[in-house]
């Protein structure tokens, strides 16, 4: 029997449950590089996928409870492609500059990583924060022992690592949210003091020392 169920058509068995349920994350997905988390409704995201509001709440309790779902699936997705685009016996900078830029590339994972803690989690049901945060050790693992390999590291410095980079990435990130000058005719001395918040060179910048302060701990404590 065809799994495929009619947008309109109620969704009865597991199976086309979790169809449903994947629309709705792809339509949300979809709607949300557009708008942005703020800007975000559950409602024109019930016209834009075609399923009514009530609906929606259905397979997500909440829009944070959404927004986590998302979260993870952006964990994922960008972990096996960082994972993938890391090769054996990286320089610090090379390992930092390619967190950075597959992180940012995804257009989910960040904005919703930066919220995670301090907003989503606190709507959302405990069994389903347990959840993600399993999902979070699993993907922390796989990318914690291929960049083992990468910097030449042990397994745990890799952890203590990954755990870092994040921290550091969603700090060195907000320094990007305030309201863009780029069209304006600023002092030089402006333009210099906007060009080194900018998060790129601040992350990759502090995330060289904090790999080489855990290599060099590494050294001294054999």
């Amino acid at each position: 029997m065809s799994t495929v169920i009619a947008i309109n058509q109620r969704a009865r068995s597991t199976e086309q449950k979790a169809l449903r349920r994947q629309v709705v994350l792809e339509a949300a997905e979809t709607y949300f590089k557009e708008v942005g988390y703020e800007a975000f409704s559950m409602a024109k995201l019930g016209k834009r996928s075609g399923i009514a509001k009530g609906t929606i709440y259905l397979y997500f309790e909440t829009r944070e409870a959404l927004f986590l779902s998302l979260y993870d699936q952006s964990l994922m997705r960008w972990s096996q492609g960082f994972i993938n685009a890391l090769s054996d016996d990286m320089t610090s900078e090379s390992y930092a500059g390619l967190l950075y830029r597959t992180a940012l590339a995804d257009g989910v994972f960040l904005p919703l990583l930066i919220r995670l803690e301090h907003v989503i989690e606190h709507n959302v049901a405990i069994p389903r924060v347990i959840e993600s945060k399993q999902i979070f050790i699993e993907q922390v693992d796989g990318v914690a022992k291929r960049s083992a390999a990468a910097l030449q590291l042990s397994t745990d410095q890799a952890i203590e690592v990954v755990k870092t980079m994040g921290v550091l990435l969603i700090g060195a990130t907000q320094t990007d949210q305030s309201p863009s000058l780029a069209d304006e005719a600023l002092p030089s001395e402006v333009q210099n003091l906007i060009a080194s918040f900018s998060s790129e060179p601040l992350f990759i910048k502090n995330a060289v020392r904090i790999i080489e302060s855990i290599r060099a701990e590494a050294s001294l404590n054999p």
